[in-house]
C-alpha cells in the first residue's frame, strides 16, 4: 500500500492535527515504514498455527454453584424486627 498525501490528510483531520508540508512527508515516510515493517508478517507460514484469543492460556475460574444453607427460613426471619406470613414485614415506603 502506498501512502499518498491524500491519506496523510485525512489521519491529520481525524487526529485533529494541523501538519507543515515538511511533518506530512516525514510522516508519510514514518507510515510507509511501519506498514512496510507489518508487512513482513505475511512471509510467515501460520498454516499449522492453532487460532487463539488470547496470547496466554485462559481457564475458567469460577467455582461450581453450589448451594450450602439451603431454606433455612425460620434462622433466617430470627433477627427479624416485623415478619408476617414468612416474609419480612417492613415499612411502606410510598401510599
Amino acid at each position: 500500500m502506498t501512502i499518498t498525501d491524500e491519506i496523510i490528510d485525512y489521519v491529520g483531520i481525524l487526529a485533529k492535527l494541523e501538519l507543515s508540508e515538511d511533518e506530512k512527508e516525514q510522516a508519510k515516510k514514518d507510515m510507509s515504514n511501519m506498514l512496510e515493517y507489518v508487512s513482513k508478517l505475511d512471509e510467515l507460514d501460520t498454516s499449522n498455527v492453532e487460532a487463539m484469543s488470547h496470547a496466554f492460556p485462559v481457564k475458567n475460574v469460577f467455582r461450581e454453584d453450589v448451594v450450602t444453607n439451603g431454606d433455612d427460613r425460620e434462622n433466617l426471619l430470627a433477627n427479624a424486627p416485623e415478619q408476617k406470613e414468612g416474609c419480612y414485614k417492613v415499612p411502606k415506603t410510598f401510599d
